[in-house]
């Protein structure tokens, strides 16, 4: 019975570290890919005057959050596929504090799309592309 429990025991600890592995190339890969240059970092002072028109994606985001950080990616390919049509936007809210309390922000990522100025979706938590882009078309009137 014991061996059994042992085996058991043997077999999540190895699970656990290939999830561990896997989850640090993810973070590895993620940080190794520059940030577009189509991506537009908001502060406190530029917010309003840059989501006032049109329609606006802002990652509210940290540098210590892990899942942000894994979101990257998907928000750099964002800013790629939807350039000319939306501003893909990036607010640190350890650095610019004002607007996410503003807007309330509590969990991290964050993603707030405005139209005109306006919050009109929000999504909360790492969001895969077509999750985002889907919610972009629709805003958009694409759908």
């Amino acid at each position: 019975m014991s061996y059994f429990l042992w085996s058991i025991a043997g077999i999540l600890v190895v699970l656990f570290i290939i999830s561990y592995v896997k989850k640090v190339r993810l973070l590895n890969e993620a940080n190794q890919k520059k940030q577009s240059e189509k991506i537009i970092n908001l502060t406190d002072d530029n917010f309003k005057k840059t989501i006032n028109k049109g329609v606006a994606l802002v990652d509210f985001w940290a540098p210590w959050c892990t899942p942000c950080r894994m979101q990257n990616p998907v928000i750099n390919d964002l800013a790629d596929e939807f350039d000319g049509k939306v501003k893909i936007c990036k607010l640190n809210v350890d650095e610019h504090t004002k607007r996410a309390k503003e807007y309330r922000i509590k969990n991290i990522p964050n993603i707030l799309i405005f139209k005109d100025g306006e919050p009109v979706k929000q999504l909360i938590g790492a969001k895969p592309k077509f999750r985002i882009a889907n919610a972009l078309k629709e805003v958009l009137g694409e759908s």
